[in-house]
């Protein structure tokens, strides 16, 4: 009886990548495309309004991510969102103060 054997990725925890972009970077470069053909797809200048800010922002987020971590763009909109000071507690407890140590005075 043999073991059989099935050759698996080595490589598991590499991002997935196409045309050098991540996944959330596509989903929005692709929305904002729709979203101005939508709107702009019938003018005449349909180039410069529909095609040039996806690809600006394609290269923006191409050339602007270069050396962050994985999904960057995601970490960074929700830190974005979120509220602006970070407490431990939920709310403040009323501790007293530490007591102090009194020192004695040698005459």
């Amino acid at each position: 009886m043999s073991l059989t054997a099935t050759p698996v990725s080595k490589c598991l925890d590499k991002k997935t990548l196409i045309f050098g972009f991540e996944m959330p970077d596509l989903l929005l470069t692709f929305i904002l495309l729709a979203v101005l053909n939508l709107v702009f797809g019938k003018t005449h200048q349909k180039f410069l309004l529909v095609w040039l800010p996806p690809i600006v922002l394609g290269l923006t987020l191409k050339y602007g991510k270069k050396g962050k971590p994985e999904n960057f763009l995601v970490h960074w909109i929700k830190y974005q969102i979120s509220p602006g000071v970070y407490s431990a507690f939920k709310e403040p407890t009323e501790n007293p103060f530490p007591p102090k140590i009194k020192k004695e005075t040698i005459l």
